[in-house]
C-alpha cells in the first residue's frame, strides 16, 4: 500500500507556571520574593527525513503531543524547558491547514517547519517587584500550547521521473538502471506504487522516480490519473518509456505527452528522454517512426542490457549537477 495523503493533530506543551515565594532565611525575617519562571513548552516540529518515502513511515499514530514546560521554583530556579517533539516525514512533504491552505513544503533533507509551537512559561513573582511593592505575590500561569489539525500530502522529490503506459516495461527497466526494486502487481497497474531508486553515475547520484503506468484519460482521473501525476510535478526531467513492439508505439508516446500537458502545462517543458524499450524482441519500425519525426531516442532492452549504459549517461546529462549528491545519498 501506498499512502501520499495523511491527517495528523499536533499539540505543542504548555509552558510552566511561575511561582509565588519568598525567601525564609534564618537572619533575614523580612526576605524578598525569590519566586523563579515556568519553563518553556515542547513544540512540535515537523522534520523531512531522507530515509522515509511513504508516509506510511510514520507509523499509525495520528496525534503528536509535546510535553510541558515544569513550574518555576523557589530560589528564583526556573522550571526546566520541554523538549521539543520531531516528527519525521518524507521529502516532498506538503502541509496544509483544513482549508487547503499551504503551509509549508518539506522538500530538502532535515528541512524543519515549526508545526505547533511550545508554550512561554510563566513568570515569577520576582518580576513584579516595584519601589511601592517590595513583595509582591502575582505570579503568571504558563501559556498554553497550541493544538491543529494538519494534512500532509507526498509528492516525491526525484530528478527524473518514469512515465509510460502500463506493461511498458518500466519496473524492469528501472530495476536495470537504478538500486530500486518496484513492487509489481497485475495488469492494467503492473506497478503498485512510485518507486525510487538511485543511479551512480560518474562518482554522482541522482534519484529516478518509477511513476505507475499511466492510460489515456489520466489528466481527467481515469485510472490512477490524479493520484500519480502529481508525483511527477517535482520532477526535474522525464524519461519517456515506449513499449517499441507496440505498433502504436508513436501514438502512445503522443498520448503520453497529452496527458501530462492537460495535467500540467509545464510539465511538457521538462528535459526529457526517450527509451524505446524491448529492442529484443524487434523494434525497427517504431524506430524509423521516432527517427521520422525527430526525436532522439535510445533503444534499450532490459533482458539482455541493449542501451542501459548509454541511458544512464544521457540522464545523468539532463539533471543538473546542483541536484545530484555525492556517493552515499540516502544512507
Amino acid at each position: 500500500m501506498f499512502l501520499d495523503e495523511k491527517t495528523i493533530e499536533v499539540r505543542s506543551g504548555k509552558g510552566g507556571n511561575g511561582l509565588s515565594s519568598f525567601r525564609r532565611e534564618k537572619f533575614v525575617p523580612l526576605g524578598g520574593p525569590d519566586g523563579g519562571d515556568g519553563g518553556k513548552g515542547g513544540s512540535v516540529i515537523l522534520r523531512a527525513n531522507e530515509q522515509y518515502t511513504t508516509l506510511l513511515d510514520m507509523g499509525n499514530l495520528h496525534v503528536y503531543k509535546a510535553k510541558n514546560g515544569e513550574d518555576g521554583g523557589p530560589s528564583k530556579s526556573t522550571g526546566k524547558s520541554a523538549k521539543d517533539l520531531i516528527v519525521d516525514v518524507p521529502c516532498g512533504t506538503l502541509v496544509k491547514d483544513g482549508d487547503g491552505h499551504i503551509l509549508a513544503d518539506l522538500t530538502e533533507p532535515n528541512q524543519r517547519w515549526i508545526a505547533a509551537k511550545g508554550g512561554r512559561g510563566g513568570l515569577g513573582n520576582v518580576h513584579f517587584v516595584t519601589p511601592a511593592l517590595q513583595g509582591p505575590e502575582k505570579a503568571t500561569q504558563g501559556q498554553r500550547g497550541e493544538r491543529r489539525e494538519l494534512h500532509l500530502e507526498l509528492k516525491l522529490v526525484a530528478d527524473v521521473g518514469l512515465v509510460g503506459f502500463p506493461n511498458a516495461g518500466k519496473s524492469s527497466l528501472v530495476n536495470k538502471i537504478s538500486s530500486a526494486r518496484p513492487k509489481v502487481g497485475d495488469y492494467p497497474f503492473t506497478t503498485l506504487e512510485p518507486i525510487l531508486g538511485i543511479i551512480a553515475e560518474n562518482s554522482r547520484s541522482f534519484v529516478v522516480a518509477d511513476i505507475p503506468g499511466l492510460i489515456e484519460g489520466a489528466s481527467e482521473g481515469k485510472g490512477l490519473g490524479h493520484e500519480f501525476l502529481k508525483h511527477i510535478e517535482r520532477t526535474y526531467a522525464l524519461l519517456f518509456v515506449i513499449d517499441a513492439f507496440d505498433e502504436n508505439a508513436w501514438k502512445n508516446f503522443q498520448t503520453l505527452r497529452k496527458e501530462l500537458k492537460k495535467f500540467h502545462p509545464k510539465l511538457v517543458e521538462k528535459p526529457y528522454a526517450i527509451a524505446l524499450n524491448k529492442s529484443d524482441l524487434g523494434i525497427e519500425k517504431a524506430e524509423k517512426a521516432f527517427s521520422a519525426k525527430k526525436e532522439k531516442f535510445i533503444s534499450t532492452s532490459a533482458i539482455t542490457g541493449d542501451g542501459i549504459s548509454e541511458l544512464k549517461r544521457i540522464l545523468s546529462q539532463l539533471v543538473p549537477d546542483k541536484r545530484k549528491k555525492s556517493f552515499g545519498w540516502g544512507k
